[in-house]
């Protein structure tokens, strides 16, 4: 990506690799922290970072749009000016305290999208009760597939070892699984996971507030943020149904927007791309890197997003990614029902 920004290519091919616009995937907006143990790091931006990529994308003269008109580029013929559209997984306490106030300064639109368990404060944020584990233990231990496993956690390698490995695997439990797990490790060690997680969410006030903004569309994630490819076709479509009709009702506004939670090519498959269609989703997007083609010619319910990755402070690779060269190209879909897929 160096290579290709200092060389000038990226301009090159912009016009025919770039096609309409691109979906910006960011998580966590906070200021940086100092823990040496962040596994998470790489979903997190600071307010710095944010506002520094909004000033970056206007010089660049790129067209910052809600989902609703990044939808309507992607079926129509191309516009001279490409488009990124903002959006913001996760629905974390932080975003209304150092994201919003970014976002509402520059007056740019953006997309959040809801797992709508964590404002009622009843959902689980398995990964923070994890990370906080992991944190402050030198010794874990956990049942796994039904035999008692015990870690060794002495080094900061050790524990992002770890991390990675125990996040990989609750993932795909079913939900009672995945309950009884992060609930075996609430007990053992003193972590209340129901606190943790609605400490760190946005609760309805909050999301009350952003709700008179304008400039603002919600989504949904369902309601537990399970991944989908973890359940039952039934389960999972009513996960679907049911994030949509609590966002609805307690926001008052139609919800037409999915994100599949993580998002990423294991998350979910091609009946749930389905199914976001059947339910009336206008579109839904994924973790998976892309750039949105016009024309048609993107599946508008399995759309991709580049998700950001916190670690890196570059614009220059910023630029680089938005350009699309990066990406290969997409091949022409109909419908989900059609094609399923990206």
């Amino acid at each position: 990506m160096e290579l290709a920004y200092i060389s000038g290519a990226f301009r090159l091919r912009e016009r025919e690799a770039g096609g309409a616009g691109v979906i910006l995937r960011f998580a966590r907006v906070r200021p940086a922290q100092r823990a040496r143990f962040q596994p998470l790091r790489s979903q997190e931006i600071t307010p710095g970072f944010l506002d520094r990529t909004i000033r970056a994308l206007k010089r660049w003269k790129y067209d910052i749009v809600g989902i609703d008109e990044a939808c309507r580029r992607a079926v129509t013929m191309p516009e001279r000016r490409r488009f990124v559209c903002l959006s913001f997984d996760g629905a974390t306490k932080d975003f209304i305290t150092h994201g919003y106030p970014v976002l509402a300064r520059h007056g740019v639109p953006f997309t959040l999208y809801l797992p709508t368990a964590f404002p009622d404060g009843v959902g689980v944020a398995w990964w923070l009760v994890l990370e906080d584990i992991i944190a402050r233990e030198n010794r874990i231990s956990m049942m796994i597939d039904g035999r008692e496993r015990h870690f060794v956690v002495s080094s900061r390698s050790d524990k992002y070892e770890l991390f990675d490995f125990l996040s990989g695997w609750l993932r795909k439990l079913s939900p009672p699984d995945l309950s009884y797990a992060v609930n075996d490790l609430g007990r053992r060690y003193s972590v209340d996971a129901v606190q943790l997680s609605r400490g760190a969410s946005l609760d309805w006030q909050d999301l009350a507030k952003l709700a008179a903004d304008p400039n603002v569309t919600f989504g949904s994630a369902t309601v537990n943020y399970p991944a989908l490819s973890s359940l039952k076709d039934a389960a999972a479509q009513r996960e679907m149904a049911m994030g949509q009709a609590v966002a609805e009702s307690a926001l008052r506004r139609q919800v037409r927007h999915f994100a599949y939670p993580f998002g990423d090519r294991d998350a979910f498959a091609r009946p749930h791309v389905v199914m976001a269609e059947e339910a009336g989703f206008a579109s839904a997007v994924s973790t998976i890197s892309g750039i949105v083609e016009a024309q048609g010619r993107t599946n508008l319910h399995a759309l991709p997003r580049i998700a950001w990755d916190g670690r890196v402070r570059s614009l220059r690779m910023m630029r680089v990614l938005l350009s699309g060269v990066m990406f290969a190209p997409v091949r022409p879909t109909r419908s989900a029902r059609d094609q399923g897929g990206t």
